[in-house]
Formats: structure tokens, C-alpha cells, sequence
């Protein structure tokens, strides 16, 4: 069995960021509503900001999204389009 055209060990990092239920939550919500920095993420999840950050270093670390600064704050989308197509085909079932 070949698999020439694909990389398992980028789609198995993917994957493996997107196991945990909250960075899955992540992912699918800046895909909803990407340019979103931590302290909109913390409030929408209820979850503490360093909480919040090792997740997002996971997520960043997988390729699964990507950060800028902007002004004093940085802000993450989905930028990967593997991921968005992922993603997508979630949001169909």
C-alpha cells in the first residue's frame, strides 16, 4: 500500500490536535469567526486564559491555525486549508 501523494505524519499532528473536545471547539469557532483573540476565546468558553493559550500553542504547533499581532493583542484564524476542509466536512454531519 502507497500513500506517495499524502503526508500522514502532518495529517496525524492534525488530527492528534484536534482529539482534545476543546481545540476542536476552537478550530471550529474561529472557522466561524476567525480574528479572534484570547480574551474573546476565554470569555465564549469559560475557560482561564492560560488554559486557553497551551491549547491555542498546540493548535498553532499542528499547523492548525495561525496567529498576527495586532496592535497589543494577537489574533488567530484557520488558515490551513486541509483543516478548513476537515472542519467542514464536520460541520455537514
Amino acid at each position: 500500500m502507497k500513500n506517495e501523494n499524502i503526508d500522514i505524519d502532518k495529517y496525524a499532528a492534525i488530527f492528534k490536535a484536534l482529539a482534545h473536545p476543546t481545540r476542536l471547539t476552537i478550530a471550529y469557532n474561529l472557522m466561524a469567526q476567525p480574528e479572534c483573540n484570547v480574551s474573546k476565546m476565554c470569555e465564549c468558553l469559560q475557560i482561564p486564559q492560560p488554559t486557553v493559550s497551551q491549547h491555542l500553542t498546540i493548535l498553532k504547533n499542528a499547523n492548525v491555525i495561525s496567529g498576527h499581532r495586532n496592535a497589543n493583542q494577537i489574533c488567530y484564524k484557520v488558515e490551513n486549508p486541509k483543516v478548513i476542509k476537515i472542519l467542514k466536512q464536520l460541520a455537514k454531519d
